[in-house]
C-alpha cells in the first residue's frame, strides 16, 4: 500500500497546532482559526476517523491575558502564564466544537506520564475510552508543573509520543509553514519545499536547523525529530500550514500537502519492537492451554486463563507469559498488580470488580501490549 494510499485509509489521526497559528503569532487566541479547525475535525470524524488533537498555546495565551509582551525566563512565571492560560484554551476548544455536536475532553500531560509503564497505561485507557465514545480528546503538555520541559520541551515532540500511545497511522504537525524547506525561505529565496522524504534522515535535520518563535520553543528540527520518533511506531508525519485552506480533510484522503516524511517500518511491527526493546520483565504469568492458544489466535489474556502469578510487581510491568513447563509464550504490559494478578487469576472478567472492588480491564495484558515469542 502506497504512503498516500496509508494515510487516506488511516482510522487514527493525532492532529498538531502550535503556539503561533492558535495564537496568531502572539496576537490571542486566534477564535477564526480554532473554529474552523473544529469544523475540518468534525467533517473527519463523519467521515469515521478519530482525532486526537495536541495543542500548544496554554503559555502565549497566558502572556496575552497577563499583558505580557515577552515570553518570561523564570520558570515560576511561565507556570503561571501557563495555568492562566489554558483556562481560556479549554473554554475556545469547547465552545468550537460543541458547535458541530462534539463533546471535547481535556488532558494534561508530561513527557513522565508516557515513560513510566503504569502512568503510560492509565493514560491510554484514558484516550481509547473517549475515543470509543466519540469524544475529540485535546492534549496539551502540563505546563503547570513541568520545569525542564517547560524550557527545552516542545508539543512536536508530545505529539509523537501521543502517537504512539494511541496507535495512530498518522502525525500531521500544522504549523506557519507550508513545510519542510531545503533551507530557511525566510532567509534563503532558493529555498524549495520538500515534497516526501523517509522520516529518520539524518539530512532532513541539517535542512531543518533554527529555533522557534517568542511564543513557541519549537521550530522545524523538533518536528523532523517529533517524525524520526513517531516513525519508530510506524506513524507517518506530515508537516503543513494549518492556515491552508481544508488542510485536514485534504490530507486525510492521501493530497500532497506540505511535507510527508514516511515510516519506513508497518504499524503492526513497529509497536511490537518498540515493546521488544522497552521491556524488562517484572514477574512471571504461568497460562493454561486455554489461554496460550488464545494468545497465539492473536486475542488478550483473560484472567480466567492464569493459573498463577510469580514475582513482586505494579500495574504497567513487562512479565512473562509462560506455559505450564517454563517456556515462554509472550511477554507484555500488564492491567493488574501482582497481589490483584493472584487474586483473579482463574475467574472470569465479569467477577474481577466483585473479588478487587474495582476493574481496571477485562484483560490482564491486552493484545495490543503483547507480544508473541
Amino acid at each position: 500500500m502506497s504512503t498516500p494510499t496509508r494515510i487516506a485509509t488511516a482510522r487514527r489521526l493525532v492532529i498538531k497546532v502550535g503556539s503561533a497559528l492558535v495564537t496568531n503569532n502572539g496576537e490571542g487566541l486566534d477564535l477564526a482559526a480554532i473554529g474552523e479547525w473544529a469544523r475540518q475535525i468534525a467533517a473527519l470524524r463523519e467521515a469515521g476517523k478519530e482525532v486526537v488533537l495536541v495543542s500548544s498555546g496554554a503559555i502565549a495565551c497566558g502572556m496575552q491575558r497577563l499583558g505580557w509582551s515577552r515570553r518570561p525566563h523564570a520558570v515560576h512565571e511561565l507556570q503561571a502564564a501557563a495555568a492562566v492560560g489554558q483556562m481560556g484554551l479549554a473554554q475556545v476548544y469547547e465552545s468550537a466544537f460543541a458547535g458541530h455536536d462534539l463533546c471535547t475532553a481535556q488532558i494534561l500531560l508530561t513527557h513522565d506520564d508516557l515513560s513510566d509503564r503504569k502512568r503510560y497505561l492509565n493514560a491510554r485507557s484514558t484516550l481509547t475510552t473517549l475515543l470509543e465514545l466519540g469524544v475529540v480528546p485535546i492534549i496539551n503538555e502540563n505546563d503547570t508543573v513541568v520545569t525542564d520541559e517547560i524550557k527545552f520541551g516542545d508539543n512536536d515532540t508530545l505529539g509523537a509520543l501521543v502517537a504512539n500511545l494511541v496507535e495512530a497511522e498518522c502525525l500531521i504537525i500544522l504549523t506557519d509553514q507550508l513545510g519542510l524547506f531545503t533551507a530557511d525561505p525566510r532567509k534563503d529565496s532558493s529555498a524549495k519545499l520538500i515534497g516526501e522524504a523517509r522520516a529518520g534522515d539524518p539530512a532532513l535535520e541539517a535542512m531543518a536547523g533554527g529555533a522557534g518563535t517568542q511564543y513557541g520553543k519549537g521550530g522545524m528540527i523538533t518536528k523532523v525529530i517529533a517524525a524520526k520518533r513517531a516513525a519508530r511506531s510506524g506513524a507517518h508525519t506530515i508537516i503543513a500550514s494549518g492556515r491552508e485552506a481544508d488542510v485536514m480533510p485534504r490530507l486525510a484522503r492521501g493530497e500532497a500537502v506540505g511535507t510527508l516524511l514516511a515510516a519506513e517500518t508497518p504499524p503492526l511491527a513497529a509497536r511490537k519492537q518498540w515493546l521488544a526493546d522497552h521491556l524488562q520483565l517484572a514477574g512471571k504469568l504461568i497460562l493454561d492451554a486455554g489461554a496460550i492458544k488464545a494468545l497465539q489466535e492473536g486475542k488478550s489474556l483473560l484472567p480466567i486463563g492464569v493459573i498463577e502469578a510469580q514475582g513482586d510487581f505494579e500495574r504497567g510491568a513487562a512479565v512473562a507469559c509462560l506455559s505450564p513447563e517454563g517456556r515462554e509464550i509472550a511477554r507484555g504490559l500488564t492491567n493488574y498488580g501482582s497481589s490483584d494478578a493472584r487474586r483473579i487469576a482463574r475467574h472470569a472478567s465479569q467477577e474481577i470488580e466483585e473479588i478487587l472492588g474495582f476493574i481496571e480491564e477485562e484483560e490482564i495484558i491486552h493484545r495490543d501490549n503483547l507480544m508473541l515469542i
